[in-house]
């Protein structure tokens, strides 16, 4: 019989300045509640507590020091209203962006902390001190709950060295620890899973080629549930165009606009991570809906972002297929894979060469959070829209080290 209690988990994903959690039934897909806590650190902070269907249960404003508060406050809706008692809890799972030399998720300990904190946080420092932040806030708020901290880049970890490391002195690598860790992980992991299971075959047998694109965005080839290669590198600026990110761009290039416009390496950091991609081409916004409606509308440099935009990852996707010696699919994930029809169609756009074949139709459909195929039933590379669950797989993977 079915406990009426079960165990459950906790999924934290911590900001500078907000905090997204979820709440799972433990070694099951049950969601079971969730929400945001918004502005942390000023008087203002906002806490929406959801069920799992996005209806809000619970809104208030008010000031919220510090992660720890945040922590406090979602437990009061978890533990206090929401019906759980804190002998459920079986985890905490966070999502963590840099996992230097991790390659699977840890149970958080000491010298795990002290390794985060000594490597990671020069490696990740706009985000991995803030994930300590919240791991830290669940130790003091949840004593004796084991915390697991699942990494972006754990999944990339399999990319072999010929392929991970840049052409640079080598003593770079070793003294520095610069080369390829790519970022998305847990997404690419998660959609790899669930496109075996659509082409009904074993992960172990399947080649994919995932594209997780929202405002960030990356590619990777997944052969064997094996990550062979990826579009992002030492930081999440590398690979295909994005929101603000330019993606790759000849280095020379860098170093003339730094002489030229006399930028220091703070300005230039500016500059390729928050005013280049979509908004830095387009001058309009880094959002794609903006651009492709103003690209209707007439807008030429709109249109030039748009084809920037859908031709660079066209070219990952010829790249990752020709890597992996062919491809059983190929998947797209994450706010505009998962929306957009027009990106959908464009980047797949005459590639019935290496076997990829779009049903118009069926792309044109695939949208608000529908999983499904959009290839024809005669394409020998199937095309799937996949929903990312991030959150799910960071409980899974919770589950396994707990």
């Amino acid at each position: 019989m079915k406990s009426s209690t079960p165990d459950i988990n906790l999924i934290i994903n911590c900001g500078s300045s907000s905090l997204k959690y979820k709440v799972f039934e433990s070694g099951t897909e049950n969601c079971l509640t969730g929400g945001l806590v918004e502005r942390i650190g000023a008087p203002d902070a906002v806490i929406t507590h959801k069920a799992c269907n996005g209806n809000p249960l619970d809104r208030i404003s008010g000031e919220v020091k510090n992660h720890s508060a945040a922590i406090s406050m979602v437990l009061e809706r978890i533990l206090g209203a929401g019906g759980f008692s804190k002998k459920q809890l079986k985890a905490v799972g966070h999502r963590v962006v840099h996992g230097g030399k991790y390659s699977e998720p840890v149970v958080v300990n000491d010298e795990v902390k002290q390794y985060l904190k000594e490597v990671t946080f020069e490696l990740a420092p706009l985000h991995n001190p803030f994930n300590f932040e919240g791991i830290a806030a669940a130790e003091k708020n949840l004593p004796g709950v084991p915390n697991v901290a699942v990494f972006d880049t754990a999944f990339h970890q399999t990319i072999p060295d010929f392929a991970y490391m840049y052409a640079l002195p080598y003593r770079y690598y070793t003294k520095h620890l610069v080369r390829k860790y790519g970022f998305h992980g847990t997404s690419h992991q998660y959609v790899s899973l669930r496109a075996s299971e659509m082409l009904k075959k074993p992960l172990s047998k399947t080649k994919l080629v995932t594209c997780h694109l929202g405002n960030g965005a990356s590619l990777a080839a997944v052969g064997s549930g094996k990550c062979e290669d990826t579009s992002m590198g030492y930081t999440p600026l590398e690979g295909v165009m994005m929101g603000t990110r330019c993606g790759d761009v000849d280095p020379a290039a860098v170093l003339h606009l730094m002489m030229c416009e006399e930028l220091s390496m703070h300005d230039m950091d500016t500059v390729l991570n928050k005013q280049s991609g979509l908004v830095g081409v387009s001058g309009i916004s880094n959002d794609l809906r903006d651009i492709i409606k103003a690209a209707e509308d007439g807008n030429e440099r709109a249109a030039l972002a748009f084809k920037m935009y859908c031709y660079r990852i066209k070219k990952y996707i010829g790249a990752y297929i020709t890597l992996l010696n062919g491809a059983d699919a190929v998947v797209f994930t994450a706010g505009v894979g998962e929306n957009s029809p027009p990106v959908r169609a464009e980047v797949l756009k005459n590639l019935e060469n290496i076997g990829i074949i779009t049903d118009p139709v069926l792309n044109g459909a695939m949208i608000s959070g529908r999983e499904g195929e959009i290839s024809s039933a005669s394409s020998p590379v199937k095309v799937f829209v996949i929903a990312t669950n991030e959150e799910l797989m960071i409980s899974r993977l919770a589950d396994k080290m707990t």
